[in-house]
């Protein structure tokens, strides 16, 4: 009874949600002003979809990368990235929303999960958020893009990207001013329509694969300078000799999180089971299904 009573609940309001994406779209609080404008749009708040890393994956980073990491922050004066509080993740999509229900909205608007993913997670290196836009960048730890997982989990990107965007109510404002001017066409082009770059679309009946499925260690507004860079890179070619067959993560859940200007996720909201569907509300922990 109580699955059959949440599945109704679901479905009216995956209705509800497709309807206010529809009237969105018509009546335009999709509002994409910021991407006109010089400085980046003001942040209220982002939620996202995000693979939470498993234990033993944060067990190896923690005894191995994360010590080191702190040090070299520390030592380049990035006190603010040493202490950055984030969930250690690989994100699916992310969308900017001031409307504190729009978790309940993406949970209501979640397409079919894909199954357990195992991939592995290897390559240290850096990244602009627009080459020449000097922040935000990241220090990341890739994923291998091989496999039925990797395969399954750009899928996934693509349907959750379709499903999730319109919820938004403008571009991630990380998008915005001196990086949205410093893009390219093509990310350009999908910051405008689904209010994010680095995602998978299907357009003209072609899908679009830009995701980089990745984790990332450091999440910095400090000005990517030639001399930061290079320390950062001295640090990646470092890590890459002390991980040099990366780390095996089994990703059995995916979270619906809340998060910072930069990406790094400040609490998870629903945590959703991808072996079984079930759901748990992680503030109160109770437990639900999404069928």
């Amino acid at each position: 009874m109580r699955n059959t009573l949440l599945t109704s609940i679901t479905s009216v309001l995956l209705a509800v949600a497709v309807s206010a994406g529809v009237a969105a779209a018509a009546d335009g609080t999709i509002d994409n002003s910021a991407l006109s404008k010089s400085e980046f749009r003001d942040h209220a708040r982002t939620f996202g979809l995000v693979y939470t890393l498993p234990k033993n994956v944060n067990d190896v980073l923690d005894s191995t990368i994360r010590g080191p990491l702190k040090e070299k922050l520390l030592n380049a004066k990035l006190d603010t990235e040493a202490q950055m509080f984030n969930i250690p993740h690989v994100t699916v999509v992310h969308v900017h929303s001031a409307d504190p229900a729009t978790p309940e909205k993406m949970l209501a608007a979640m397409p079919k999960l894909p199954p357990v993913l195992t991939v592995k997670l290897k390559t240290f290196y850096t990244t602009e958020a627009a080459k020449g836009a000097g922040r935000p960048w990241w220090f990341d730890l890739g994923v291998v893009k091989e496999g039925k997982s990797f395969d399954d989990m750009m899928a996934f990107n693509t349907t959750a990207t379709a499903a999730l965007t319109p919820l938004r109510d403008g571009p991630l404002p990380r998008c915005t001013g001196p990086v949205y001017a410093a893009m390219g066409d093509a990310a350009k082009d999908l910051v405008r329509t689904v209010g994010v770059s680095g995602v998978n679309v299907v357009k003209d009946g072609k899908e679009l694969r830009s995701h980089n499925p990745h984790t990332t260690l450091v999440y910095s507004m400090a000005k990517f300078t030639p001399e930061l860079q290079a320390q950062m890179n001295q640090a990646a070619k470092e890590f890459n000799q002390i991980l040099p067959d990366g780390v095996d993560a089994t990703f059995k859940t995916v979270s619906i999180v809340e998060l910072g200007f930069a990406g790094n996720v400040l609490r998870e909201v629903y945590r959703i089971s991808l072996e079984d569907g079930s759901v748990t509300n992680v503030a109160t922990g109770k437990t639900a299904s999404l069928k």
